[in-house]
C-alpha cells in the first residue's frame, strides 16, 4: 500500500503527518508547554519526513500566550515547497475565554484571515469545516450556508481546497453539492470504527479521510486485547501498531498524530515500518 495520497488531486502527501493540538498545551485551553519545546517537535516531524500539519487558529494555551500557529511560524518558515498545512474553523475561542462550538457563516471570512495572519500564508491549502460538537457530528445540524461561506473564500483566492470535520454522511453530500470535498476528518480509530461506511465512502470518492484523534486522545482505549497481541508480535507498542492499523485500513487515510514530545514522535512515525501481516488484519479485524 502506498505512503503517500495525493491529497486533493494535487498535493502529495506522507500518509503519517503531525497534529498541533497538543503543541500549545496538552488539550486546547490547558497550561502552556514550553515553546522552545514545541518549536523543536515541529522541525524535527519535517526531518522525518512529515509534509502534512493539521492545525487551528484556537489551538492554544489556557492563558493564549501560546499559540500553535505562530509555533509553525517560528520553527518552520520559509516553508518547505512540499508542506501542506490545513487549518480548521467552526469554533470560537470568546473573549471569556470559553468555546463557542461553531461560529456563523459571517464569522469565517475572520477565522480564516485569523489563520492565515498567524502562520504568514497568502492562501490556506486546506481549510476543514468543523461543525458538531465534542466528539461525534450533529446529525440534523445545517452547514450548508457555512460552506458556501468558506465556497466563496475560495473562489476569492484565500482558500486552495475545502473539507470538512466531524460530520455525518448526509452532511458530507450536502457540502459536495455546494463545493468540491477533498478531505474528511472525523473520530475514527482502532476502539471507534463508527464510521467505517463514510470512510469507504470518502476511500471510493478519492476523498482523504483523516482520523482526528487516531489513538484516542486520552478520551478511549485503543489498547485492547488485540491491539496488545500484535503489538507483541512486532516488538512494537501500542500505539505503533494503531497508526499501522489506520494506514492499512484503507489507502485513502491519513494520519495526524499529535505531541509536544520529541520521544513521542519518534514513536509514532516508527510506525510507517511496520507492515501488518493477513494474520494481524484478520485478529485486529
Amino acid at each position: 500500500m502506498s505512503s503517500t495520497f495525493l491529497l486533493g488531486g494535487d498535493l502529495p502527501v506522507n500518509r503519517i503527518g503531525f497534529g498541533a493540538m497538543r503543541l500549545a498545551a496538552d488539550g486546547i485551553g490547558r497550561p502552556a508547554r514550553d515553546p522552545e519545546t514545541a518549536k523543536a517537535v515541529l522541525r524535527r516531524a519535517v526531518e522525518l519526513g512529515v509534509n502534512h500539519i493539521d492545525t487551528a487558529a484556537f489551538y492554544v494555551s489556557g492563558d493564549r500566550h501560546v499559540r500553535a500557529n505562530s509555533l509553525i511560524h517560528d520553527a518552520l518558515r520559509p516553508y518547505r515547497d512540499d508542506l501542506v498545512i490545513a487549518v480548521k474553523v467552526g469554533p470560537v475561542l470568546g473573549s471569556d475565554g470559553r468555546m463557542r462550538l461553531f461560529s456563523e457563516p459571517s464569522e469565517l471570512r475572520a477565522a480564516v484571515e485569523a489563520n492565515l495572519r498567524e502562520l504568514g500564508l497568502e492562501r490556506l491549502d486546506i481549510v476543514y469545516l468543523r461543525a458538531g460538537g465534542g466528539m461525534g457530528p450533529h446529525p440534523g445540524q445545517p452547514i450548508s450556508d457555512h460552506f458556501a461561506a468558506l465556497a466563496e473564500l475560495r473562489r476569492a483566492g484565500l482558500i486552495r481546497h475545502l473539507a470538512l470535520s466531524n460530520v455525518t454522511r448526509e452532511q458530507f453530500a450536502e457540502a459536495g453539492r455546494i463545493a468540491p470535498v477533498v478531505a474528511v476528518q472525523n473520530n475514527f480509530h482502532s476502539g471507534n470504527r463508527d464510521d467505517a461506511d463514510l470512510m469507504r465512502e470518502c476511500e471510493r470518492l478519492g476523498v482523504a479521510f483523516v482520523p482526528f484523534l487516531p489513538l484516542g486522545g486520552g478520551r478511549a482505549d485503543v489498547a485492547h486485547e488485540s491491539v496488545r497481541a500484535v503489538a507483541d508480535r512486532h516488538g512494537a507498542t501500542v500505539p505503533q501498531i494503531a497508526l499501522a492499523w489506520l494506514l492499512a485500513t484503507s489507502p485513502a487515510i491519513l494520519t495526524i498524530p499529535g505531541t509536544g514530545s520529541l520521544a513521542h514522535l519518534a514513536e509514532n512515525m516508527a510506525a510507517r515500518a511496520i507492515i501488518l501481516t493477513p494474520d494481524d488484519l484478520a485478529l485486529l479485524a
